[in-house]
């Protein structure tokens, strides 16, 4: 006989509160359903989103271009520093010795330029006192001839003229064959623009520059950072320094799968959540371009598919995004942090080619070495005056102005 318990009512009451609770987690998991799907229907499916991307900005290596020992480091990580602030300095002590070594060049060359240049109007002298003597000569010989011919004067005098004027006319061919060297040597120039007075300068100007560069300046504003000078090195050009970060121009990189950059174009909105900031602050920003390739296009061990098995990974392809610099300035941000990055595809955008990005930042460019020169040009200017005497200058303003050659005036008949 079998019998059959009856349930009790404590058995009762747990099967329906677990019932009940069963109908509850039911109705929470539908509800967070329906409340995904309408999301993703009214705002969600307008919208990609990855948090594969990052803060990026101009990191600028500061690099020595001269040989030199520091002696003095004037930055410090974190430090904000100005264009034109001095930041490192090195021994100048062989670069001036250098630089003065060319200073007497080019005095030493003006000097032998301007010589030249007298050497020019010496010949031209020479030839016009030797043609003098040879017309004086000539009128002698043409009395001699009419006295030959009465006999009052020996035949040998008037064969004694004609050697004199015949040594005379190869006296004023070789004077002229002179100056024709002297002035091919000077010739259609000034002491100033001659060709080796120039190559002199501007072998001054490199010995300038590699003394005026042993103050290492910031080309740009912004923040120091990865210092690695230290006093007492010996630094060669290229040799890095340290690096400054403009932290006023900032964009993200935002690194999306391939599959969801379809409708992606330049000139939609973006969101950004900084995962320092959290959910405290919300960047707006725009898609200023679409990088050319996939990451692993520009890879430094680019992928080879084409040998051995495949396996299919989908790619990512950079996407550029602008934010606003009074954003910025606000919440000051970092290159490097992590961020969510939602942008807006629901927008028409401009075409996927026609790119927004401009070099239009006080970053991208730097005056501070232009005027590097500017004290050289006067300084060689002043060694030219200084070396280049007064009879030296009129005799250079003569040989520019006279004929280039001459000739003889008369010929023996």
């Amino acid at each position: 006989m079998r019998w059959r318990m009856k349930d009790s009512p404590d058995n009762n009451d747990q099967s329906t509160r677990r019932n009940g609770q069963l109908r509850l987690l039911t109705l929470v998991i539908l509800a967070i359903g329906i409340a995904s799907l309408a999301y993703w229907l009214v705002y969600g499916r307008d919208w990609v989103s990855t948090d594969d991307a990052f803060v990026t900005g101009n990191v600028i290596t500061l690099s020595a271009q001269t040989t030199g020992t520091v002696v003095e480091v004037l930055a410090e990580n974190t430090q904000f520093v100005e264009a034109g602030d001095v930041l490192v300095r090195l021994d100048g002590a062989r670069a001036q010795i250098a630089l003065e070594e060319a200073k007497a060049g080019l005095g030493e060359t003006v000097r032998r330029i301007a010589g030249l240049f007298s050497d020019v109007e010496k010949f031209r002298q020479q030839i016009q006192s030797k043609q003098a003597s040879l017309a004086r000569l000539q009128h002698d010989l043409r009395r001699y001839r009419g006295a030959i011919a009465e006999e009052a004067i020996p035949q040998q005098q008037l064969q004694n003229a004609e050697d004199q004027a015949r040594e005379l006319e190869a006296a004023i061919r070789q004077s002229q064959a002179e100056l024709k060297g002297a002035e091919a040597q000077v010739a259609g120039t000034t002491v100033e623009r001659h060709p080796a007075v120039l190559k002199s300068a501007a072998a001054l100007k490199r010995f300038y520059l590699e003394f005026v560069r042993q103050r290492i300046v910031a080309p740009v504003r912004g923040y120091v950072s990865k210092r690695r000078v230290q006093v007492g090195d010996d630094v060669r050009p290229g040799s890095p320094l340290l690096t400054i970060v403009p932290l006023d121009y900032l964009w993200v990189e935002a690194n999306l799968r391939e599959t969801e950059m379809a409708r992606v174009r330049p000139g939609q909105e973006a969101e950004i959540t900084v995962s320092m900031l959290g959910n405290n602050h919300t960047y707006r920003g725009s898609v200023e371009g679409i990088h050319p390739g996939t990451g692993s296009v520009f890879a430094l061990l680019p992928p080879e598919n084409a040998s051995g098995n495949f396996i299919h990974i989908v790619e990512r392809v950079p996407v550029r995004i602008r934010l606003s610099p009074d954003e910025i300035k606000a919440h000051p941000l970092r290159p490097g942090l992590s961020t969510v990055t939602r942008i807006n595809v629901a927008q028409t955008g401009r075409p996927v080619l026609q790119s927004s990005a401009t070099p239009d930042h006080a970053s991208y460019r730097t005056s501070v070495y232009e005027r590097e020169l500017i004290d050289a040009d006067e300084q060689i200017q002043q060694i030219i005056r200084t070396n280049l005497a007064p009879e030296l200058d009129q005799a250079e303003s003569r040989a520019g102005n006279a004929n280039s050659s001459y000739g003889m005036d008369k010929k023996i008949r």
